[in-house]
């Protein structure tokens, strides 16, 4: 009986706090400023996209927007489990390639292509794919858009490989491109889609306006019994770099009529090879167009099966002359990077304490650190 009347009391109690709480929330005023914010159009060049996996909650991802020149968070979209994204050209549309399950982590797999609109970060439209979406780490060509933003590419791993065409204007699936043996989708101009290949080689699929393919050729490009070839490319244009773990940069031109592949070039003399020096890291390169240099996180210790571990040192290269240019060290270790492409560009590098260094590229200076942004981000992008 006496515990019966402890609780009696402690719950008579209890509830007439709960009712005191209840009445002092019900009288605060709502913050009109949280969720109503709608962003500038067009997005500022130096506006960018943290793209955070989540390690410890694989299910749900991220992608945090934020101000690089004010240090500034701007807001967030929820995505789903790790999903590829990018940005469309007009700057309007960002693109997150989603995948949900009917009981959170088991049940019906549905994937969608999800097109957030980038003013509002709220889904404008969104387009049932085909469940082959690949599950993977997020990196620049898992997805991407048309030079005109007709199609949108995702690409997918079964573990057969194949990319399904999107068509934004009629917000539908167009097609799905089977590439056997090669991987991603690197966007060409209009209507042309690249892929790396297993057996060296760089297939180029081209489609006609209804998105279905019309053709496609193979080009010779490098040697895999020889070397490793990183996926992880940049590109300006329809010209995309590449590297070896080892640091040779291999270049081809897509632009024209037929692929053009440039000459190797090495990102360290043969004095830093023997000291140890090799690229490494998740997005391990980035480029800045318009001062045409080209960044590389570095490692002054490389281990062969350690090339993707974090760096703080980045090397800058000019890409003409293929020359060494600068070197820019991070506040921790760096993973991936990215630069913005306007004539006064900064670089943007996702470090494994949960920050953003932010570089000012014409200085080379670290200008400073947006901390606490992501858990487990993989890529950073910008407009």
């Amino acid at each position: 009986m006496r515990i019966n009347r402890i609780l009696a009391k402690t719950t008579l109690a209890l509830g007439v706090a709960l009712a005191c709480v209840h009445g002092a929330f019900a009288d605060l005023p709502a913050d009109k400023g949280i969720g109503q914010t709608t962003l500038p159009f067009p997005p500022s060049p130096h506006r960018a996209y943290v793209v955070d996996v989540e390690f410890d909650s694989f299910v749900a991802g991220r992608v945090t927007v934020i101000d690089a020149d004010q240090k500034r968070l701007l807001g967030m979209v929820s995505t789903g489990f790790a999903a590829p994204s990018t940005l469309s050209r007009d700057g309007k549309l960002l693109y997150s390639a989603d995948l949900f399950y009917s009981r959170g982590t088991r049940g019906t797999r549905t994937d969608v292509l999800t097109a957030w609109n980038t003013s509002t970060l709220s889904p404008d439209w969104e387009v049932v794919i085909p469940s082959k979406r690949a599950e993977s780490l997020t990196q620049r060509f898992g997805i991407g858009t048309s030079s005109d933003d007709r199609f949108v590419y995702v690409y997918n791993f079964t573990p057969s490989t194949s990319i399904t065409v999107v068509d934004t204007q009629a917000k539908s699936v167009t097609s799905e491109i089977a590439i056997p043996g090669c991987v991603l989708s690197y966007p060409v101009g209009k209507r042309g889609i690249a892929s790396l290949c297993g057996d060296g080689s760089v297939q180029l699929v081209t489609l006609g306006d209804d998105g279905k393919e019309t053709a496609r050729t193979r080009t010779p490009f490098f040697s895999p019994d020889k070397e490793k070839l990183v996926e992880r490319a940049v590109n300006v244009g329809d010209t995309y770099y590449f590297t070896t773990t080892t640091g040779t940069v291999r270049g081809i031109d897509l632009s024209g009529k037929q692929p053009k592949v440039l000459p190797e070039w090495s990102l360290v003399s043969d004095e830093e090879k023997k000291a140890g020096w090799a690229p490494g890291g998740w997005q391990l390169m980035a480029v800045a167009p318009k001062l045409d240099r080209l960044y590389v996180l570095m490692h002054d210790a490389h281990e062969p099966m350690k090339w993707e571990d974090p760096s703080p040192i980045i090397w800058a290269f000019d890409l003409k002359t293929h020359k060494k240019v600068g070197t820019l060290e991070g506040k921790a270790p760096i993973w991936s990077l990215q630069a913005t492409s306007d004539a006064n560009p900064l670089l943007l590098g996702i470090n494994v304490e949960g920050g953003v260094d932010i570089f000012d590229l014409k200085t080379g200076k670290l200008t400073g650190t947006m901390e606490k942004l992501h858990k487990t981000a993989t890529q950073i992008m910008s407009h």
